[in-house]
């Protein structure tokens, strides 16, 4: 039996088409993957199979038979059941899936106990296995950690973990390894295949990463402004591509990094750099020891030029980010463009971020939901440009949304009504606006597909041709890095493991745990310039 059968499904907002009369369906043991440029409507036609679609969506028409179920008929506690029970889900950004108040072990637990009667001893053990499945470090420790304790990829972790926890028959993977290196993402999705396999588990996989849709789909459906363009196995898909919008999503892109500026001045020196987290045990939460996750680190950043930061989640590249503009306790130094930041007052440190800015992970947690998206990307200028007219933010926001591939008239609107993709278009228009000398760059393109991915990085590549600005450019997708970095330094548990210029680095790495990146990537080594992942 199917079982997951999608037939004539159509969804609407504010009289607008989203999902446009697809069909497809998914049988025990395959994977179908849904990809397409973000907006084309693969994340709705998903949160549909399990009536989770978002307020003001509505389907217009369809039938969706889930192992046997009509969830289009089915009551309020049939549905509670097939959520988790029959399908489990993975969200694309944990951070606004989980909840923030309560510790992960918990959330797991709470998943299960909606399906049926534990122990706590039974609970507690089943969780530890999850979390051990799923690859979290120190489970027993970790279970009890609050979800901004973890990195982006440990959280994910933790979702992976929410959505096999009552053995499903089916696993709706929302952009699964968005947040992961590309150890882990090989990790866990190898895992998926395992349990697949094991299970007869049908995968439901949305993804923009060509690549995982080559190495692990059975069959892909292409999705176009929210119609289906095209069907067909993953072999035949990417041997013979029939429809434009496919071949284009299937054309490789070269790009190599600008030539770095000649005698450019060091912009940045850190040096020693050092960040410990305290370690909390037992009720009252007290000190027992603390954690390095960045451990006496130096480097520099010269204008014009990009520093990309690698390594595995957890390895410090996003601590580094935070610290260097202040946001988190550090020791050590950071000179920038002649001022020491540890010893400048607030008010001085205000003015100096205007040329020191950063693009968050999570476009969705870093944008106010309550604010337009001209209030959002106009904050800065109405800090740090006091003086313009209200028409001349105006147009300077529309011009910053036009620079990053977004029209004008998306000005008036919330971030909710955009795609992840879109909103972290949105993240680099409010930076870039105040035309900042060094951007921080924290998994910026994590979220996009590869044809706006494309875009972005080309889009970087030219303002940093045009205005000399200097990226560190934070990363685990090491063909994003390739594309850009002059040089590179990669991490590990907080420390420098290898540094140099980055065609040396991809050349001949002379770390082991270097060569470990490169071959989980899948790149070739030998190629001089960038490639994207397909």
């Amino acid at each position: 039996m199917t079982l997951l059968s999608v037939q004539n499904l159509s969804l609407s907002a504010a009289h607008k088409t989203l999902v446009d009369n697809i069909s497809f369906h998914v049988e025990p043991g395959e994977t179908l993957a849904i990809v397409g440029e973000s907006g084309s409507g693969k994340t709705l036609s998903a949160l549909t199979v399990l009536d989770l679609l978002p307020p003001g969506v509505t389907r217009g028409g369809g039938h969706i038979l889930l192992d046997g179920c009509d969830i289009t008929a089915a009551t309020p506690a049939q549905k509670q059941k097939l959520r988790g029970g029959v399908a489990g889900m993975i969200f694309q950004e944990p951070m606004s899936s989980l909840n923030p108040l309560q510790r992960v072990g918990k959330q797991i637990a709470e998943a299960m106990l909606l399906h049926g009667k534990f122990s706590k001893n039974t609970l507690r053990s089943r969780v530890l296995d999850l979390l051990r499945e799923v690859g979290l470090s120190d489970a027993e420790h970790r279970m009890d950690d609050y979800p901004h304790l973890l990195s982006g990829g440990q959280r994910q972790r933790v979702m992976i973990a929410i959505a096999l926890a009552n053995n499903p028959k089916l696993l709706i993977a929302d952009e699964p390894t968005t947040a992961l290196d590309v150890t882990l993402e090989k990790q866990i999705l190898d895992l998926i295949a395992r349990e697949q396999k094991d299970r007869g588990l049908g995968v439901l996989l949305i993804t923009h990463d060509l690549g995982l849709v080559r190495r692990y789909a059975d069959r892909v459906l292409v999705m176009d402004q929210g119609k289906a363009i095209e069907d067909n196995s993953a072999e035949e898909l990417f041997d013979h591509p029939q429809h434009p919008q496919t071949q284009r999503l299937l054309a490789a892109r070269n790009f190599a990094p600008p030539p770095p500026l000649p005698n450019a001045p060091v912009l940045l020196e850190a040096s020693n750099l050092s960040v410990k987290f305290p370690i909390l045990r037992g009720a009252l939460r007290r000190k027992v020891g603390e954690i390095a996750a960045v451990d006496d680190i130096s480097f520099n950043l010269r204008a014009g030029e990009t520093l990309g930061l690698v390594g595995e989640s957890g390895s410090g590249k996003s601590t580094i980010g935070l610290l260097l503009l202040r946001l988190i306790r550090f020791e050590g130094t950071v000179l920038f463009d002649g001022h020491d930041l540890c010893r400048l007052s607030k008010t001085a440190l205000n003015v100096l971020r205007a040329d020191l800015q950063i693009v968050f992970q999570d476009p969705y947690g870093s944008l106010a939901p309550r604010l337009t998206v001209a209030d959002i990307i106009s904050e800065g200028l109405t800090l740090h440009e006091k003086h313009l007219t209200r028409a001349a933010r105006a147009a300077r926001v529309a011009a910053a949304l036009t620079e990053v591939g977004l029209p004008s008239d998306a000005a008036q609107r919330y971030p909710h009504e955009f795609s992840g993709g879109q909103r972290q278009r949105i993240a680099i228009a409010r930076a870039l606006i105040l035309q900042p000398k060094i951007l921080i760059l924290d998994e910026p393109t994590s979220a996009l597909d590869v044809t706006v991915q494309a875009e972005i990085l080309e889009l970087l590549r030219s303002l940093q041709i045009r205005h000399g600005i200097a990226y560190l450019f934070i990363s685990h997708d090491l063909a994003v890095i390739r594309a850009l970095a002059h040089r590179i330094i990669v991490l590990k548990n907080g420390k420098i493991v290898e540094m140099g210029l980055a065609d040396t680095v991809f050349a001949a790495p002379h770390a082991a745990y270097t060569k470990t990146l490169l071959a989980a990537s899948g790149l070739n080594l030998h190629s001089s310039h960038a490639t994207s992942r397909l």
